[in-house]
C-alpha cells in the first residue's frame, strides 16, 4: 500500500507493479488521484478514515508513506501494532527528519559539521538572534511538515533575513540555519538487518526556474540520481555512518537521506530526511533488480542484497510545471494537456484528470514528472529532455538546465 497522491504515488506504485507486487494506493490528500487509479485500487480518507481495517482486509504486507505525516494521525499506534512492514522508521527514529534542532543536536554530539542553528519562538526572539548573530539564515519551520506554516526561505544577505523575519508565521516557532555558500548534493542510504547500506548519491534542483533562479519551490523542480553503492563522494562515509550508536539505539530501520552543503572542502550537513525522496524514490525503484524484495527485506529489518540494473547507472527527472507555479495560491484553469507523440520512457502524471469526454486535463500546479535512465548521465538527461517536449500545456514550462549545472555532486 501506498499512502500518497500524484506522481509520487502512481510511480513509486508502478514500479512495484512491474516488479510483480499487488498494488493499492490510500490516498492522503484531496488532489492527484487519478494517475495512482491507473496501477491499482485506490482508497480515499473520507470513505477509509482508519487505513489499518483496509490493510487488513487487502491482505497488505509493506506500506509506503509519501510523507512523514502519518505518524501523527490517530491511527498511527495501532499501524505500528498490527505487524504489517512500514518503509519507514517509527518513534525516536523519525525525530532525525520531524524536528531541525534535533538533528542538529545529533551532529554536535557525534561531532558531524553543521551551519550553525537556533530556534526563535516569535519575531522578537528571531530578530535578537540576527542582531547578536548577524549573517545570513535559511529560514525554516522547526517541525518538518508539508503543512508547516513556513515553507523554506532561502536568505543570501542579513539584510535578507531581517526583512523575511517581518513576514513569516510564528505559529510553531522559525528555525534560523546559517547559510552557507557552496555546492549541495545527497545521498540515501537504507538501514536494515544491523547494516547501513549505501544506495544512490543525488541532486535535486529545488529552485522554480534556469539557472538557480526564483523561490525554493514546495517540491523539487528535477533531480538527478547515480548508483552509488559504494560511496564514492563520501557523504554516507562523513555524515550518515558517525551517527551508528544512535541509528543502532533509536531501533532506525528505512531509508535515511542526508542533502548536504560543500562548505570551505568540507560536507556540511543541511537536513535528513527518512524517505527515498518524491524524485529520487521512482528512479531507485526502477534502478533496483529487486524492488519489491529490497522494500520487503527493509521494512523487516532484515539483511538485503542491492542489484543495480545494467544501463540504469543514473536517472534524470524532471517536472513539467503548471499554470501559475511555484506559487500556488494562483488559481489554475482546466488546460488541456496533449501528448504529441509516444513515450519512450516512464511519465508519471501528477495533478491531471480526464473530462467527461476522457481528454487529459490539469487540474494543479504540478503536472507530470518525465523520468529516464541511463549509462551515462548525459544519455539520461538527453532521453528526459526528449520526452517532456512531447507534452503541451498553456502557460507550463520545466528547467531546461538539469544536469549541466550542480553536478557531478561537488560541483556548482
Amino acid at each position: 500500500m501506498v499512502m500518497g497522491v500524484g506522481a509520487f504515488a502512481h510511480s513509486i506504485g508502478q514500479a512495484l507493479a512491474d516488479a510483480g507486487a499487488r498494488v493499492c494506493t490510500y490516498l492522503t490528500r484531496n488532489y492527484g488521484h487519478y494517475s495512482p487509479s491507473l496501477v491499482g485500487p485506490t482508497y480515499t480518507r473520507d470513505a477509509h478514515p482508519n487505513p489499518c481495517e483496509l490493510i487488513e482486509r487487502v491482505g497488505v504486507d509493506v506500506v509506503v508513506p509519501q510523507s512523514i505525516d502519518w505518524a501523527q494521525a490517530p491511527w498511527a499506534d495501532q499501524l505500528e501494532r498490527c505487524g504489517v512492514g512500514i518503509f519507514s522508521p517509527t518513534g525516536e527514529a523519525m525525530l532525525i527528519e520531524r524536528e531541525r534542532d534535533f538533528a542538529r543536536r545529533l551532529c554536535a554530539r557525534y561531532k558531524i559539521p553543521y551551519p550553525r542553528a537556533y530556534v526563535a519562538q516569535n519575531r522578537l526572539e528571531a530578530e535578537a538572534i540576527v542582531r547578536r548573530r548577524p549573517l545570513p539564515y535559511v529560514i525554516k519551520n522547526p517541525l518538518c511538515a508539508p503543512s508547516s506554516p513556513v515553507h523554506t526561505i532561502l536568505c543570501q544577505t542579513v539584510e535578507e533575513t531581517r526583512a523575511w523575519l517581518a513576514h513569516v508565521n510564528y505559529a510553531e516557532g522559525v528555525f534560523l540555519q546559517e547559510y552557507l555558500d557552496g555546492p549541495e548534493a545527497g545521498h540515501i542510504v537504507f538501514v536494515t538487518g544491523g547494516e547501513i547500506y549505501s544506495v544512490v548519491t543525488n541532486q535535486e534542483y529545488k529552485r522554480a526556474y534556469d539557472g538557480d533562479l526564483g523561490i525554493v519551490a514546495g517540491a523539487p523542480l528535477g533531480g538527478l540520481v547515480e548508483a552509488d553503492p559504494g560511496d564514492k563522494y563520501g557523504l554516507a562515509r562523513e555524515l550518515i555512518h558517525p551517527l551508528w550508536p544512535w541509528l543502532r539505539s533509536s531501533k532506525f530501520n528505512g531509508p535515511l537521506q542526508v542533502t548536504a552543503i560543500k562548505h570551505r572542502n568540507k560536507w556540511h550537513v543541511v537536513e535528513y530526511n527518512i524517505r527515498i525522496g518524491i524524485t529520487s524514490g521512482p528512479m531507485i525503484l526502477r534502478m533496483l533488480k529487486n524492488p519489491v524484495e529490497t522494500l520487503l527485506l527493509t521494512a523487516q529489518n532484515k539483511k538485503i542484497e542491492l542489484q543495480f540494473r545494467p544501463g540504469f547507472e543514473f536517472g534524470c527527472s524532471i517536472t513539467l510545471a503548471g499554470y501559475g507555479y511555484p506559487f500556488v495560491q494562483l488559481r489554475t484553469p482546466y488546460l488541456p494537456v496533449t501528448v504529441t507523440d509516444k513515450f519512450d520512457c516512464d511519465v508519471w502524471w501528477n495533478e491531471v484528470a480526464r473530462d467527461t469526454e476522457g481528454r487529459l486535463i490539469a487540474t494543479g500546479h504540478r503536472i507530470a514528472d518525465v523520468v529516464a535512465f541511463g549509462p551515462t548521465v548525459e544519455e539520461a538527461v538527453a532521453t528526459a529532455y526528449r520526452n517532456i517536449r512531447k507534452i503541451r500545456l498553456v502557460g507550463s514550462y520545466y528547467r531546461t538546465d538539469i544536469g549541466r549545472i550542480r553536478w557531478p555532486p561537488g560541483t556548482m
